[in-house]
């Protein structure tokens, strides 16, 4: 297919199955030891295998120093003849086909684990990519500091932009710090843009649970809280592959019950673990917070569904699990809302839940009161109890003048968390790894305020910029309202957008 042989693959001829029921190709072969190893489960991967192998042969870390296990489930289409063709090229190219499909990736990240030989390994799917020096910048990590693990930037890759994924994890350079240390570090638990030390894995026995859905976030759970410390940087290493095209993937063919049935043996499993109380209220607020709140909840699938009692009761299966936990899980709540919800639930009001759901994802131009310097969401479909709702954090435009050589923007900020507050970002929207901090500090008062110099906001490129305040290391915070001026045939806007947040736009005066 791509020109590396001289014969095509026949599997009938080339295949011989041991009697584990998978056949290897290139295991050994290489003469020598490589530095890291990528494990890569296919499945009817041939629209992007290519791709995906041809980032890993093009990496920094030059590819003599890559040990690249790629293991294909059983495919029907063309995946099994590029995966032969790629390991006729290169001896360091390990294929391993299984017999029988497996059903999950799970089968074939473990066979990778047990045939891998480096000292680090690291995972990626067969419809993503890393970025040129991604394997690099985790190596290096990983020998500078002895830590078992070490993260990077993921971005998530569309017909029409790029984001960042699981960004409280990528937002800083940290070094040999505990992984309780890095706010929220559970809450993005896919194999993306991670590697670990080898070892970790076969001394814990930690292995991909052979499941449909979430076994990537029982391993990583595992991993995490065997790690004493890690690391984490802010480059990019891996692009997860969400284009149109790519309709196909077993996630999104998964039905919610499926899921949630995973979820709920993860749980389980977290709770007879019997962390201590601190690490496992860490791991079940993403648990039961995120993953049976957020994401059974407050979806359109739950909106749409005309069987709301089969979520009601996947939840109840969940506090059934929950409800001799050593403490009050919803106290580690990051959202009020959530808690709203949950109490709803507890007081079988269904038709509140509903209602609050429905109105918390259509309604854009919320309302806020402060109270003792708090902030609280009205909801205008209740009275009494739930009429105001807590927000964690709240910021208000209050003036923005330029005034010589400087901006000065101030706002209020309201909150939980305004004393982490340090900075005010400018984000470009078409390329958002390209950012630009200012200082921004609130005082006891919640009067906030940030000067910026005329010429650093004219050093910045054209275009357009999304706007916030950042605390809590990584969280974000839009501010509200509108202010426009022109500068050295410039013109600076801060507007107003959909969502009644402040934007940021450079254009040039026509």
């Amino acid at each position: 297919m791509f020109g590396f042989g001289t014969r095509k693959f026949n599997e009938a001829k080339d295949v011989t199955y041991n009697n584990e029921g998978y056949f290897v190709k290139n295991k050994g072969s290489s003469s020598k030891k490589a530095k890291v190893t990528v494990v890569t489960p296919v499945y009817n991967a041939e629209p992007f295998l290519a791709n995906t192998i041809e980032s890993v042969i093009n990496q920094s870390l030059h590819f003599d120093n890559i040990e690249y296990i790629l293991i294909d489930d059983r495919s029907n289409d063309s995946s099994r003849e590029i995966l032969w063709d790629y390991a006729k090229k290169y001896k360091n190219i390990v294929i391993v086909f299984l017999k029988e499909n497996s059903g999950s990736p799970s089968k074939p990240r473990n066979l990778g684990i047990e045939l891998a030989t480096s000292e680090y390994i690291t995972f990626l799917d067969a419809d993503d990519r890393l970025e040129h020096d991604g394997l690099e910048a985790l190596y290096t990590i990983l020998k500078e500091t002895g830590d078992d693990y070490a993260v990077g930037r993921t971005m998530k890759e569309t017909s029409i932009e790029q984001k960042i994924i699981g960004e409280h994890q990528s937002v800083a350079e940290r070094r040999n710090v505990s992984p309780y240390d890095v706010p929220n570090m559970f809450q993005h638990l896919a194999p993306n843009a991670r590697m670990m030390r080898r070892q970790l894995l076969l001394e814990h026995n930690i292995r991909f649970p052979e499941m449909k859905f979430a076994e990537d976030k029982q391993f990583f759970i595992d991993v995490l809280t065997n790690c004493k410390t890690v690391s984490t940087t802010k480059q990019v290493v891996s692009y997860l592959n969400r284009l149109d095209e790519n309709s196909e993937s077993l996630t999104k063919q998964t039905d919610i019950f499926e899921k949630m049935d995973s979820n709920i043996k993860v749980i389980e499993y977290v709770k007879q673990k019997n962390l201590p109380v601190e690490e496992e209220k860490a791991v079940m607020n993403r648990l039961i917070e995120f993953d049976s709140i957020t994401r059974l909840f407050e979806r359109q699938h739950f909106l749409k569904s005309k069987n709301k009692k089969g979520y009601y009761e996947k939840f109840q299966q969940v506090l059934d699990i929950a409800h001799d936990l050593r403490y009050d899980f919803t106290e580690n709540f990051f959202y009020p809302i959530n808690k709203v919800i949950y109490q709803l639930f507890t007081q079988k009001d269904y038709a509140g839940l509903e209602a609050l759901v429905r109105w918390n994802r259509t309604e854009k131009y919320k309302q806020y009161i402060i109270k003792d310097n708090l902030p609280y969401m009205i909801v205008p479909i209740f009275h009494g109890e739930f009429r105001h709702i807590r927000v964690p954090m709240l910021a208000s435009f209050r003036n923005g003048t330029f005034d010589g050589d400087a901006y000065k923007l101030e706002a209020n900020v309201f909150g939980d968390y305004t004393d982490s507050v340090s900075e005010i970002v400018f984000r470009n929207r078409k390329n958002v790894n390209q950012e630009y901090v200012f200082d921004f500090r609130v005082d006891n008062d919640g009067d906030a305020n940030a000067i910026i110099d005329t010429e650093q906001l004219n050093s910045l490129p054209t275009g357009s910029y999304e706007m916030f305040i950042r605390y809590n290391d990584y969280r974000k915070l839009s501010i509200m309202k509108r202010e426009q001026v022109e500068f050295e045939n410039r013109l600076f806007n801060f507007y107003t957008t959909i969502n009644s947040n402040l934007g940021f736009k450079i254009s040039k005066v026509k």
